[in-house]
């Protein structure tokens, strides 16, 4: 490192290389990791958390905590050493506040294996402090505009004339990595239109990939791109200067209508002069001679691992320690103050902060009356949404430029999110899918209950996100409109094959396909009081059936998975169809003409697969019975996976190709997709279930 200036002492210098020596150390024992950006950047992130980011260690969830993300998640060690060294406490998936340390050495030491709180890279709920979980290039700072827009609409929704409440700061560090990956040029688009003042992403800008110089494939003047974008732009020369640090961290804090870009100039593996395969110093350990040749320039004794000298950690907490608590303890007497002036925001604010939902917030959500016409499942959707959202003040969303077709506009006095209206609950995400997910995960991680929306083709698009989404167990709704083949005119390259599936493939989320306008209403029943499971809604574009419930099972058997909709009255059923979505009516068509053959129907509606198997095995028994073999399962996707439950002789009337531009009615005729044909196969299980039993006796 350079002489200390001014400003910066040999405490300064002394934290700075033990943050750098803790992901040496770790990195090195586990044989896995990248040391370059946590020994280049330790000086710009000790100076952040030191000096300026207003965090209690000893309450790492206070709501108007500066937020810190590390987007370029695979130096991770540099994240777990500051939270080592600043004693950040634990906190449980109840949040409710533990004593013990979030990170202790003994996790550094056992830094990538199994049980250790230093994961390969940082994940939320696991690691308090983790603001979110991170590893893809680019997710974590797209998240962070998410983080920024919920904290201006808490704001605005929130503060009064002096009860600031809500006025943190988010800052992301990134690396060449996030900023070549596109959800991040989408994202720092909508920020710059947003001109979200409180956002500042911190660029290592070392030039350096795992292929090596990103002269390879990135020369592109990131600088001017961000100025196009909107944002300010400040650039630190030198990444040891603390003081030069600071300033520009301060220039942000004064920047107030966009959000700004700090472009650190650092070197990977900075401050081990010896090493002069600077790939490899990004993404391999250093190993044990060039530990000691880097150590001996940091003036550390050469043979010392996990060393914390003494007073750096009296340092931290002298600092950034004293500092927090303190902002932290003027925030809680302020909200004491406050919930004594404004009693009913207060109540409103703690039942976000628990994920909690307001008294009677169901109440307005319509019972719809059969309807052979029906309605479109978005169509539905739009007057339950609006009816929760009259409720439910914090839930807000948008879509991907989409709004007029997905039917997800707030109404009322929602209002437009957008620069000079923070308070908006209608967001414009623009043609942006990828972004709008993860900018939907940086909202939830802010409390707020996120809605998405776009064309169910279009979720390709922001898998990615969504795949974080439940690994972090956030309660976001995804709304998939344009369901099938439905989409018709439109073509195969906006009719959803294969994506149903490859949604259900994603663990711990809960994909939900309604198959009526009452089905919606409970759809919507079950993913507002889920807290720890994104939804995917998927829905119509074309009218279904609204059933009658007078003739059919309620609706309310929807938050099963599945549930028996019709059975015969004359004895047990010969044949169980099992349809989702838009295909439960054509199921539904089929039990006359069974009936008249002689062949007694179930129908069961199966809207998730995902709550199905959360129920008990008797229950599961129940709808599906083991021994009734004669079953049909209809979905206008893929017929991947249908086997689970049409069984190894069962039928699956599905897709096993691309669709095709034509009208509806010309395309369910082509697939199949008819009365007549369900009833064939259906007839065709029957036989092969009694010639079955035949052979058995």
């Amino acid at each position: 490192m350079r002489p200390a200036t001014s400003d910066t002492t040999a405490i300064d210098l002394l934290s700075v290389n033990t943050i750098r020596t803790l992901a040496i150390d770790a990195i090195q024992q586990a044989n896995s990791g990248h040391p370059g950006t946590p020994m280049g950047m330790a000086p710009t992130v000790y100076t952040l958390w030191q000096r300026v980011l207003r965090f209690d260690p000893h309450d790492p969830i206070w709501p108007n905590r500066d937020r810190f993300v590390l987007s370029a998640g695979h130096a991770s060690m540099l994240l777990y050493s500051v939270l080592h060294l600043t004693g950040t406490r634990a906190v449980d998936p109840d949040y409710e506040r533990l004593g013990e340390p979030s990170v202790s050495l003994d996790d550094i030491r056992t830094f990538r294996q199994r049980a250790s709180r230093c994961a390969g890279h940082p994940e939320y709920r696991w690691t308090s402090g983790v603001e979110t979980t991170t590893g893809p290039l680019g997710q974590g700072v797209a998240t962070s505009v998410g983080m920024a827009i919920g904290a201006r609409w808490l704001a605005a929704h929130y503060n009064r004339p002096g009860f600031d409440l809500f006025d943190y700061d988010v800052y992301a560090l990134c690396g060449d990595g996030c900023m070549m990956e596109g959800v991040s040029s989408e994202a720092a688009s909508l920020a710059g239109h947003l001109g979200l003042g409180n956002l500042c992403w911190i660029y290592d800008n070392n030039g350096i990939t795992i292929e090596g110089s990103t002269d390879v494939a990135f020369t592109e003047d990131v600088e001017s791109r961000f100025r196009s974008y909107g944002w300010n732009v400040v650039d630190v020369d030198a990444a040891n200067d603390l003081d030069e640090i600071e300033r520009a961290l301060g220039i942000f804090r004064a920047t107030g209508d966009r959000p700004t870009l700090i472009v650190v100039h650092s070197h990977i593996g900075f401050g081990s002069p010896h090493r002069q395969d600077t790939s490899a110093a990004h993404g391999e350990p250093l190993g044990a001679d060039e530990i000691r040749l880097t150590k001996a320039a940091y003036g550390w004794p050469p043979d010392a691992t996990f060393y914390v000298p003494d007073g750096v950690r009296e340092h931290f907490a002298e600092g950034i320690g004293r500092r927090g608590a303190a902002a932290r303890q003027r925030w809680e007497a302020l909200f004491a103050a406050y919930r004594d002036r404004f009693p009913q925001e207060a109540r409103a604010i703690d039942a976000m902060q628990r994920r909690g939902l307001p008294p009677d917030w169901d109440a307005e959500i319509p019972a719809f009356p059969a309807d052979t016409k029906g309605l479109a499942g978005r169509d539905a959707s739009a007057t339950v949404m609006n009816a929760v959202a009259r409720r439910v003040p914090w839930l807000i969303g948008g879509a991907a430029d989409l709004a007029p077709s997905t039917k997800t506009r707030l109404t009322g006095d929602a209002g437009d999110h957008q620069t000079a209206t923070p308070g908006g609950r209608n967001l414009h995400f623009g043609v942006r899918e990828h972004a709008m997910g993860s900018i939907l995960n940086g909202l939830a991680l802010t409390k707020l209950r996120p809605f998405g929306a776009g064309f169910l083709i279009f979720s390709d698009y922001a898998r990615g996100a969504i795949r974080l989404s439940a690994l972090m167990e956030l309660p976001v709704v995804h709304i998939f409109t344009h369901d099938s083949i439905g989409v018709g005119e439109d073509g195969p390259t906006h009719q959803p094959i294969e994506q149903l599936i490859s949604l259900r493939a994603i663990p711990h989320l809960i994909v939900l396909r309604p198959a009526d306008a009452n089905e919606v209403a409970e759809a919507w029943r079950a993913i507002m009081t889920t807290r720890r499971h994104p939804v995917a809604l998927i829905l119509s574009r074309q009218a279904l059936p609204t059933l009658d419930r007078t003739n059919y099972a309620a609706a309310s058997g929807l938050a099963n998975g599945a549930y028996v909709l019709a059975d015969p009255i004359d004895g047990p059923p010969d044949v169980i169809l099992i349809g989702s979505g838009s295909e439960v009516s054509l199921c539904v068509s089929a039990i006359e003409p069974l009936s008249s053959r002689g062949i007694r129907t179930r129908v069961v509606s199966m809207p998730s697969w995902e709550l199905f198997e959360q129920q008990t095995r008797e229950y599961r028994d129940g709808v599906l019975p083991p021994e009734l073999t004669a079953r049909v399962a209809v979905e206008q996707a893929s017929t991947l996976g249908w086997e689970r439950y049409a069984g190894g002789g069962g039928a699956v009337l599905g897709m096993t190709t691309f669709g095709m531009s034509a009208p509806l009615a010309v395309l369910q005729r082509e697939f199949g997709f008819t009365t007549d044909r369900l009833v064939q196969l259906a007839c065709e299980q029957v036989s092969r279930a009694a010639g079955r039993a035949a052979r058995l006796i």
